[in-house]
């Protein structure tokens, strides 16, 4: 059984988690269209930016997010005059696991859209449709499991983040908690290890389950796709 301590924590991280995917998948989505389909000055510069998070160091990431949406940063110090603040809040945590998973879900994404032939969409449009048709009644179904798959990535970064979180809204039980830095405490508390046992088993639970779902959605699409 997990203490209320342990619970919170597991809760959180399921709501970091899909907040983080949920607010930003659309913007991985449109960004793995335009490295995808288009070519243009800064093309490289923006796939570059897009996967920093993954070579640059997690508490790394976690200090730049401090830096600029903190309550003194200038983007942090904007937001908090309309009382708008992310730092040691559980909202700034699912920022920063949505930042760390976001190049795993462009890099999905695309590869699953440059897998689709074009020419469906060039003859999407000879028929008569415009982009946002196009884009919506023929590349979005077709992308459908490689979207799904970019989200599992995401949701399974958000979930075991720790790094960027720690750094960026610490580690307060019951408001930033989240499941990967309460393993962290309880191993650093003599006779913790028991509770970190039972949390790391509800980790390994819970990423199960989501990979299940996940493959039994990415069946009914692709037999939706095929029929």
């Amino acid at each position: 059984m997990l203490d209320a301590d342990a619970r919170n924590a597991v809760l959180l991280s399921l709501q970091v988690s899909v907040v983080a995917v949920l607010c930003t998948l659309p913007l991985a989505i449109a960004v793995a269209w335009l490295l995808a389909r288009r070519r243009f000055p800064g093309h490289s510069v923006l796939s570059a930016l897009v996967h920093l998070p993954l070579v640059l160091p997690p508490v790394a990431t976690g200090y730049l997010l401090l830096l600029t949406f903190g309550r003194s940063g200038w983007i942090g110090g904007a937001l908090a005059e309309i009382g708008i603040v992310l730092a040691f809040r559980w909202t700034g945590a699912a920022l920063a696991a949505g930042i760390m998973g976001f190049p795993l879900m462009v890099r999905a994404i695309r590869l699953s859209i440059e897998a689709v032939d074009p020419g469906l969409e060039e003859a999407a449009a000879t028929l008569g449709a415009g982009r946002w048709a196009v884009f919506c009644r023929v590349t979005l179904p077709l992308i459908g499991p490689g979207v799904l798959a970019g989200a599992v990535l995401g949701f399974a970064k958000a979930m075991g983040e720790f790094g960027a979180t720690i750094t960026f809204v610490a580690n307060i039980p019951g408001q930033t908690q989240t499941l990967p830095s309460a393993i962290y405490a309880f191993l650093q508390v003599p006779g913790g290890e028991g509770s970190a046992l039972r949390l790391v088993i509800a980790a390994l639970i819970l990423s199960i389950g989501a990979v299940l779902v996940s493959e039994w959605l990415a069946r009914r699409m692709a037999a939706r796709i095929a029929a």
